[in-house]
């Protein structure tokens, strides 16, 4: 029942309906309340003029809506109203329940007339405080109004169903506890105000004032009132007009306006839109079901929402804290790692220190010795060790030869710590939900005929696939290490052909590709598998005789054209751009549900219904399958060389006019296996020194090869050599290089060693030991020296059998 109260508040007054109206909006209000938001309109808006002008269609007139501005403020949802129109203009104010309305100018004139005996001023309008809509009253002012008293009835039981003290009737803002009732007015009033509106004198004076409980007995003891004609007022209602769909009297039906309408029963109407009303409160009431158990709903959301969001901060949390005890722990390992960067550095210098403090004691030494013997004056004497001590002077001072005032460490940290990576993924960190709800890109689909190995690399090729409708915007390619080990990114970008270089000789690789939008990641495409090569031999091609009926042999094109692919060294942060071998590639090709297998196997060429034409020479030679060695082929790489050195001879002949060093890598890595290449010297003038080694894919091309710690070299004038890493010179052999001199580099990671030759004998002991990692050959050049590279070649006779031995 308490839901229904404001049901039964006037909107104007925010009170129980006292004697409510019922306007042709069909809303309600108090009578006395309907008096005061009356508003006298021009003359020229009187019904009077209006019907005059023939624009007359019915008893009550609507202002249009234009006019309507004139008496409301129906535009600011709220509906204004003015007093008499001999009352000035007065500010608005609220009532109750947020309708603004005009108080009188003057109370009303204290009267024993009802509100709607009261004269109501001529040309009145009224306008409804709910829809806001105007209306022009005619002659009969508020009497032309039916009374609702099915709402009476409903506020009398609603007021008599609860137990609470009687309130004033009149009080504006919080009412009081009434004292009286006057059963006249039919109103209940508090002490103040029975005082200011119903004082003791006049006609006022012979009401009879009751207690309030006395005059709720008798309210509800009182017959109900019989709903009477507006428009006859002596006649009940006994009909209803189905045209007006409205209750009419007798009087109505014979001279009224409702002569010609088609009227039925009042009792059987009555019934039928009783029967009306519960339908369409049963459909009502189902909505009103559906809506209680949505707001259960809604109510049990809000609690989950609560328990989801301190899990979900919970969770976050956590998160970030891994990430943060993540980062701690990288910080602590790169700081363990510049601290011994640091003590390495300082125990090289003061063992530097060291060593010189005491060789130049030693040669302060004899150099006193060698003032003192001069002083004497006995020629026989100084002759006898005159000869001794020249050469120990000459000895000495070819000590304090090249390299040795010469620091062996450098003062910088050649330690540059690569955060951009973890920098963007922390910036690129964020919820997936929150992200653009378009979708994912499909998976991507590798290309196995452009995907191929060579030396040790492998180049791998992709797409879209034909029918995807969503864009990628680039592409994450994925390598194990080679030994069945986790996956690591080794490309990222908008490429769909990629070259992987410094791969394993001989080894077995699984690769994977994935594409990626703004929205997310696709899924991983099938697993690729890789085989490096053991031999490609371009350049140890034999002819086969005819008469070699036994050895079985194919034409073995070898691709002559190159083509820009993006190439990346997973063991190494450096991304290029090099050339490399598209070309066909010869695998055996096997599929299953899980993933593809691609192996090299030149054995499958011999396969019936293999064949190949042959090419031009020189790459229509046969090969002997048989006679394949296990080597590598490369040359160097212009990419990644200084721009000083200056190549020739497809990349296998360097020069350099520098005065200072300039350093060149080849193009292939190795980091297992047994390596051997040579350089000719094809241009040597004026002594200068060049270097010959191995190093990591970032070392300084400024700078003679071993000058830091980056390369392991050997450099070389026309008398003697030096091993050198670090800055560090060690092991002067003599025996040096000419025009046409042979250096020969050999690089085996099976023992960790790298060994130097000239002329096809060692020079000096083992060069360096526990050499680990990625190595590229590198050379060194400064001052027109010209030097050619050999790849392809056996390891040295000499050194096989004692390799053998050991």
């Amino acid at each position: 029942m308490e839901e229904m109260e404001e049901e039964l508040k006037c909107p104007v007054c925010g009170s129980f309906y006292r004697e409510p109206i019922i306007l042709p909006c069909s809303h309600n209000l108090c009578q006395a309340c309907a008096r005061n938001i009356l508003v006298q309109t021009p003359e020229s808006e009187s019904p009077q003029s209006r019907r005059a002008s023939g624009s007359g269609v019915s008893d009550y007139d609507y202002l249009d809506l234009d006019k309507m501005s004139l008496y409301s403020e129906a535009d600011s949802g709220y509906g204004s109203y003015g007093g008499f129109a001999s009352a000035p203009t007065t500010p608005c104010q609220k009532s109750p329940n947020g309708v603004r309305v005009f108080p009188p100018a003057m109370p009303p004139p204290a009267t024993h007339l009802s509100p709607a005996l009261a004269p109501v001023p001529r040309n009145s309008c009224i306008t409804c405080p709910q829809c806001h809509r105007s209306l022009i009253l005619d002659d009969r002012g508020l009497r032309g109004f039916p009374k609702n008293r099915v709402l009476e009835g409903v506020i009398d039981r609603y007021q008599q169903s609860k137990a609470a003290a009687l309130k004033c009737q009149l009080c504006e803002k919080a009412p009081k506890e009434a004292t009286v009732m006057c059963e006249q007015c039919d109103v209940f009033y508090c002490d103040p105000c029975r005082l200011r509106c119903h004082p003791p004198r006049g006609p006022l004076a012979k009401h009879r004032l009751v207690p309030p409980a006395q005059g709720r007995v008798s309210r509800r003891l009182s017959p109900r009132k019989v709903s009477t004609c507006t428009d006859h007022e002596l006649e009940n209602h006994s009909m209803y007009c189905v045209q007006c769909k409205m209750p009419v009297c007798y009087q109505c039906l014979e001279e009224g306006k409702h002569s010609s309408h088609e009227v039925k029963a009042l009792g059987a109407m009555w019934k039928l839109h009783k029967s009306q009303l519960s339908q369409a409160l049963n459909g009502l009431s189902d909505r009103a079901k559906e809506a209680k158990e949505f707001l259960v709903q809604l109510r049990n959301m809000v609690q989950q929402i609560q328990e989801n969001s301190v899990e979900f901060e919970a969770c976050l949390v956590a998160q970030c804290d891994a990430l943060i005890d993540a980062l701690n722990r990288r910080k602590a390992q790169l700081l363990a790692r510049v601290n011994k960067e640091h003590e390495h550095k300082l125990k090289v210098v003061r063992d530097q220190i060291s060593h010189c403090t005491v060789k130049l004691r030693q040669t302060t030494g004899l150099m006193e010795y060698c003032l003192e013997v001069i002083k004497e004056n006995d020629p026989s004497g100084f002759l006898q060790i005159s000869d001794a001590l020249i050469r120990r002077v000459h000895l000495t001072e070819d000590q304090w030869g090249k390299g040795t005032l010469t620091p062996r460490m450098t003062t910088d940290f050649d330690l540059s710590l690569d955060n951009s990576p973890l920098l963007q993924s922390i910036h690129q960190l964020d919820f997936v939900q929150m992200k653009a709800s378009s979708p994912v890109p499909a998976t991507p689909i590798l290309q196995l005929e452009e995907c191929c190995t060579h030396n040790n690399s492998a180049t791998l090729s992709w797409k879209q696939p034909p029918l995807s409708t969503v864009p990628a915007e680039g592409y994450i390619l994925e390598l194990d290490d080679g030994n069945g080990g986790q996956f690591r990114e080794v490309y990222v970008g908008k490429e769909t052909m990629c070259t992987v270089d410094g791969l394993h000789f001989n080894s077995t690789y699984n690769a994977r590709i994935k594409a990626f939008n703004k929205t997310g990641v696709s899924q991983y495409s099938k697993t690729l598998v890789l085989q490096t090569s053991e031999a490609i031999t371009a350049h140890e091609i034999k002819p086969m005789k005819d008469t070699d009926s036994e050895e079985q042999t194919l034409p073995f094109p070898v691709p002559s054209e190159r083509l820009p692919l993006r190439r990346m060294s997973p063991f190494s942060s450096t991304l290029n751009l090099q050339p490399s071998f598209p070309g066909r590639s010869y695998f055996d090709l096997r599929s299953s549900p899980h993933q593809l297998s691609l192996h090299s196997s030149l054995q499958s060429l011999n396969a019936p219904g293999c064949s190949f034409e042959p090419q031009s020479a020189p790459y229509s030679q046969l090969v002997d399958i048989k006679k394949l060695l296990a080597v590598a082929w490369f040359a160097f790489d212009p990419g990644s060389a200084h721009a000083d050195i200056i190549f020739s001879n497809d990349n296998l002949t360097v020069t350099c006019s520098s005065y200072d060093d300039r350093v060149v890598l080849g193009k292939t890595g190795f980091s297992k296996g047994v390596h051997y290449w040579e350089l000719t010297v094809d241009r040597y003038e004026n002594h200068p020194d060049p270097a010959f080694g191995v190093a990591r894919i970032d070392v300084m091309k400024d700078v003679m090869l071993g000058k830091d710690d980056k390369a392991w070299a050997m450099y070389v004038d026309n008398n003697r050599s030096w091993f050198m890493h670090n800055n560090s010179h060690t092991n002067r052999t003599e025996g040096g290089i000419t025009k046409g001199a042979t250096i020969g580099v050999l690089l085996d990671l099976n023992r960790k060693t790298l060994t130097f030759f000239i002329n096809d004998e060692q020079q000096g002991p083992i060069a360096f030991e526990n050499v680990e990692g990625l190595f590229f050959p590198a050379v060194s050049l400064n001052r027109n020296v010209q030097v050619t590279l050999h790849t392809g070649l056996p390891v040295p006779d000499f050194y096989s059998s004692r390799a053998s031995i050991a």
